[in-house]
């Protein structure tokens, strides 16, 4: 591939992905049916669709996590810069509703903890490690915590320790799998904003599942539905509106159309029961 044809590609790219599984009884379940998807500029882009569609599986394929003894994508390809991404990739982050923090780590050993590996090591000189997470922590309110450890915390507060993780590496693609599902409302409201403050500052292609309309209007600035499996591309489009986004906005003609226009198309693709409207 030539250098323009590689800084033309879209930063993250999915093409024609199939997704298949064995099933015990012998038979083929289809997961992901076509779905083809481009990433080209920093964005937060919102990956919305009924609980159990695929909207994970393609998440991770994108980040190039790969399950044992099963071929992914069953056809298709994923590509990061132009290349290939079949495993997993220094340059793309993920945070999970689960946290993942260490209980034996303090706030600030558990931001740091990537900077064991050796990857980030040959990357990151220790003392500006040690600066970026200072930094980072400072970013996400969390200074005054940073000895404490995680059973210490809120659910809110342990998302941003795993926030901060990810971002004091400065990823280029951050991929968030229902971050906040697991918060109450207001925490939830609070993260959402200070996720649209931090992508400002550190900006990044983030890709972010959700199964709530209303966080995918609020937060996104471009929204993708994704059916019932097998999941295919059902509608997708951007939001211009400057962000953060206010609830009279949301409470506005447009954003009520574009609630209108994605909840129908969920219920006509099979939808029923498994997509959230928060507010």
């Amino acid at each position: 591939m030539s250098a323009a044809t590689a800084a033309a590609a879209p930063l993250v790219s999915a093409t024609d992905i199939v997704q298949e599984y064995l099933q015990p009884d012998g038979k083929m379940l289809r997961v992901l049916d076509g779905v083809s998807l481009a990433f080209e500029r920093p964005s937060i882009n919102m990956l919305l669709g009924p609980s159990g569609c695929g909207k994970s599986t393609l998440l991770r394929m994108l980040g190039g996590v790969r399950p044992w003894n099963v071929t992914t994508p069953t056809s298709g390809a994923v590509q990061i810069d132009g290349q290939p991404c079949t495993g997993p990739h220094p340059d793309t982050v993920m945070v999970f509703q689960s946290y993942a923090n260490r209980p034996d780590l303090t706030v600030r050993e558990n931001v740091l903890y990537p900077f064991r590996f050796a990857e980030w090591r040959r990357r990151v000189p220790a003392a500006e490690a040690a600066q970026r997470v200072d930094a980072m922590l400072d970013e996400v309110g969390l200074a005054d915590k940073r000895d404490l450890y995680p059973s210490q915390l809120s659910g809110g507060q342990n998302q941003r320790v795993a926030l901060a993780r990810s971002l004091v590496l400065r990823p280029r693609v951050l991929l968030m799998d229902e971050p906040f599902g697991a918060l109450d409302a207001q925490t939830r409201t609070a993260m959402q904003t200070l996720l649209i403050k931090l992508h400002a500052a550190h900006p990044c292609v983030v890709v972010f599942v959700t199964h709530d309309v209303t966080e995918a209007l609020l937060v996104g600035d471009r929204v993708t539905v994704l059916s019932t499996q097998p999941a295919r591309i059902i509608d997708d489009f951007a939001i211009g509106e400057p962000k953060p986004r206010t609830q009279g906005w949301l409470s506005g003609d447009h954003a009520r159309s574009l609630h209108e226009r994605v909840v129908a198309h969920l219920r006509a693709s099979g939808a029923r029961g498994n997509v959230r409207v928060s507010v």
